[in-house]
């Protein structure tokens, strides 16, 4: 018997007559960035006119990679497939490069992934949350940024966000004449200024007793190291803020350190918040399992898409981590929804961070989950309820690669020497 050829679409293995009534005609990628940020979208379209789906893929320092993978690759694998399949398509488009993981094929497939389960939920006539096991919440509390170049500045900042409803809010501050995660450049310097990590274990802690001293304790606070200072060093800061009863510490360590977690629990009972930069199971697995984190910050679309984050989140539940996906300005409002409507199923949800989108992305992405009253809420429309005007979106084209490279320079020390971002 001659063994069937690849590829699977349609299945080579079904009889003629049992073939879907419903395939995958075409699979697009729309790049726009209509606030600034470069955003990837796909969209796949079936054999039926007014059947699709979005997906977010958006890995804003390298989209042209991730396009390559879903146009070259991707794309000419799934056309003619049953969009029902989505468990089998992530399956086999995971396996199919042998060399697994990494945040270009990741995204590409959470593209994918995402478009599927958003053709799903309009097949059903049901938002995706409810394909996911329904509602356990009605909205999503959120977390928004406030930073400033002083502490005064961050406490106003961070008024100001309550008095907008937020409870939870995550708090920068500037170290003055360096480099500082979190809070706007200096326009008026001529280069990049440099980090320096001392300096910045300095100054925090007096932004958490000035904000402490000032706005009282039922504010919840939270703050992100962003991976940038030495294992032993973010340690002893988080002994430092302790008092200060932070809602979680992001990030202290980046996810090449993941072995200093141990050390940090048997150190401070700080909540962990971790990992953004994850794209590999084999890199939360052991820190959920060993309860050396509180909450899983991973980016949806850098571990795969929906699929696999709807996984993640039941694993974290048996360990009691809560989720706290990754939300900000390059998480396209797609993207967004795929986050809310995890969130709204989760049991164990914990906290999301938010991006307060621009009118101009509102109009390229009409559907936009909504934020009021320090919660995001959904729109309940059937899919993730999230629609593109590609018209629109036309007409906010990604720059050159000059300009793209501009947009994220290395950080280095005061030396000279890079670090990580």
């Amino acid at each position: 018997m001659t063994e069937p050829s690849w590829p699977l679409a349609p299945n080579p293995w079904e009889p003629a007559t049992n073939r879907p009534a419903i395939t995958i005609r075409d699979v697009k990628v729309i790049l726009t960035q209509p606030e600034g940020i470069r955003l990837i979208v796909v969209k796949i379209e079936t054999s039926e006119p007014d059947l699709y789906g979005y997906g977010c893929a958006t890995f804003t320092q390298r989209p042209r990679a991730v396009v390559e993978a879903i146009e070259s690759y991707l794309k000419p694998m799934i056309i003619g497939r049953d969009p029902n399949d989505i468990e089998d398509i992530y399956q086999t488009g995971y396996l199919s490069s042998y060399w697994r993981t990494g945040p270009i094929m990741n995204n590409a497939l959470s593209g994918v992934d995402q478009a599927l389960w958003d053709i799903k939920g309009k097949l059903a006539n049901m938002p995706v949350y409810q394909l996911l096991g329904g509602k356990t919440r009605r909205a999503a509390t959120v977390y928004s940024h406030a930073s400033g170049d002083t502490v005064e500045a961050v406490e106003e900042a961070v008024r100001q966000k309550m008095d907008a409803g937020f409870t939870h809010v995550r708090a920068q501050v500037a170290v003055p004449g360096y480099h500082t995660y979190g809070t706007a450049a200096d326009p008026k310097a001529k280069i990049q200024q440099p980090w320096h990590e001392s300096a910045y274990t300095r100054i925090v802690p007096k932004l958490f007793d000035h904000l402490r001293s000032t706005l009282g304790e039922e504010v919840e606070l939270l703050h992100d190291i962003h991976e940038r200072i030495h294992p032993i060093l973010a340690i002893n800061l988080a002994k430092q803020l302790e008092p200060y009863r932070l809602f979680f510490l992001e990030d202290p360590f980046a996810p090449e350190d993941i072995g200093w977690f141990t050390r940090m629990r048997e150190a401070t009972s700080i909540p962990i918040a971790m990992g953004e930069l994850f794209v590999n199971q084999t890199e939360w697995e052991y820190l959920i399992r060993e309860r050396l984190i509180d909450f899983i910050r991973v980016h949806i679309s850098a571990i795969g898409g929906l699929s696999i984050a709807h996984k993640l989140a039941h694993f974290c539940e048996f360990f009691n981590v809560r989720t706290a996906w990754h939300g900000p300005g390059d998480v396209s409002p797609v993207g967004h929804a795929a986050n809310l409507h995890l969130d709204l199923a989760s049991s164990n949800f914990g906290i999301q961070e938010a991006h307060i989108f621009n009118d101009t992305v509102r109009e390229v992405f009409p559907g936009t989950p909504e934020v009021h009253d320090g919660q995001m809420w959904s729109n309940d429309k059937p899919g993730l309820g999230v629609e593109v005007d590609e018209a629109l979106a036309a007409k906010f084209p990604f720059g050159d690669y000059e300009l793209m490279h501009q947009n994220f320079p290395p950080v280095r020390r005061v030396d000279g020497s890079p670090i990580r971002w």
